[in-house]
């Protein structure tokens, strides 16, 4: 998709979100290359949680769209919860302000076909911060996976133990909704393919401190018939895996490792990027609205992965494999009945 460029040097813009994760966003924005990037405001639909985060004398306000105008930001980060990012996010681009996200891109898939519509529409960039797919140390493992031949299986074991509190602890699906999107997403990322459909059960073990399931497996059959097998946990008390995961990749001319600490096992050739994490999905963010490339993490080609999350909870609920086709058809659907916006249920109509 071909999207507005800006050719502003330092790009001005609007943080959205006070959080927890909005501060460590402000932390990074203060700090940035000054020449890439200047922070005008934050906005929170709470002003006394947006006027504790922000610098003396930087503007705040509860209207991210409203504050971006009264200060002259060109662009929005938009850093709420998951439940705000489709109304924020929508503001947004009909408002002409591209947008740099944090994952999910939305709630459902449904409203990221909507999102998805709006950005076609008003020609605004929407990137997805999918920020753990920046890791340099993920990137020398694709470039092995590149000479390991046909690929037969992936294999993701993710274990922690982690005591959020808030939103998290009440999640019906806390691990597949907030934290297995990162590496469905990696998976993409390193075979270069698509999922075609996935068998999924998750549950809640006895000692868990999460309302919802804490654990999962998921089996996803990928475009090109790789298996990629996911095994993760929020509830595991004493060893656990690094935040990225214990990655194995075994092909046809042999088998890549990846504690998601060090370097890959196997010797490989890869760019190397001196930015990793959120301030690497900034630096995409601003290079993709100077040049018009379309950034990994476009929310085109992030909605997969967001698809991959669904459909993994569908099985888990119903029991029984579910296609990645019938999940965005359905959610196709739905999207229809929900978008109040005549233009957008227009486009998401034409398909």
């Amino acid at each position: 998709m071909s999207f507005r460029t800006i050719d502003e040097s330092p790009l001005p813009v609007v943080l959205v979100g006070a959080g927890g994760f909005g501060r460590q966003w402000l932390a990074m924005l203060l700090a940035a290359d000054k020449n890439m990037v200047e922070l005008r405001g934050v906005a929170d639909l709470d002003l006394e949680a947006a006027r504790a985060a922000a610098p003396p004398g930087l503007p705040v306000g509860s209207d991210p769209v409203e504050l971006a105008r009264r200060t002259g930001a060109k662009a929005l980060i938009n850093v709420t919860v998951p439940a705000a990012h489709h109304p924020v996010t929508t503001a947004a681009l009909f408002a002409g302000l591209p947008v740099l996200g944090e994952k999910p891109l939305a709630e459902s898939v449904s409203q990221a076909l909507s999102l998805r519509a709006a950005a076609e529409l008003t020609g605004e960039l929407f990137m997805v911060s999918q920020s753990r797919r920046r890791n340099p140390q993920l990137a020398r493992l694709r470039a092995l996976v590149d000479g390991l031949g046909r690929i037969g299986t992936v294999t993701t074991t993710f274990a922690r133990s982690e005591r959020f509190g808030g939103f998290r602890d009440r999640m019906a699906q806390p691990l597949l909704v907030d934290m297995a999107i990162h590496a469905f997403d990696a998976a993409r990322y390193l075979l270069g393919a698509d999922p075609v459909s996935v068998w999924c059960q998750s549950w809640n073990p006895p000692w868990s401190w999460f309302d919802g399931d804490a654990n999962a497996v998921a089996v996803f059959e990928m475009t090109g018939g790789t298996r990629y097998v996911y095994n993760g946990t929020w509830c595991s008390p004493g060893e656990i895996t690094s935040w990225n995961g214990a990655w194995r990749i075994s092909g046809e001319h042999g088998t890549a490792l990846w504690d998601g600490h060090d370097e890959p096992l196997l010797p490989g050739n890869a760019p190397d990027d001196p930015y990793g994490g959120i301030e690497a999905s900034l630096h995409a963010f601003v290079e993709a609205l100077r040049t018009g490339e379309p950034p990994s993490g476009e929310v085109h080609e992030n909605l997969m992965s967001l698809a991959m999350v669904e459909a993994a909870v569908l099985s888990a609920e119903r029991g029984f494999p579910v296609r990645l086709e019938d999940v965005l058809t359905a959610a196709r659907d739905r999207a229809v009945t929900e978008e109040v916006r005549p233009d957008v249920r227009r486009r998401l109509m034409a398909g």
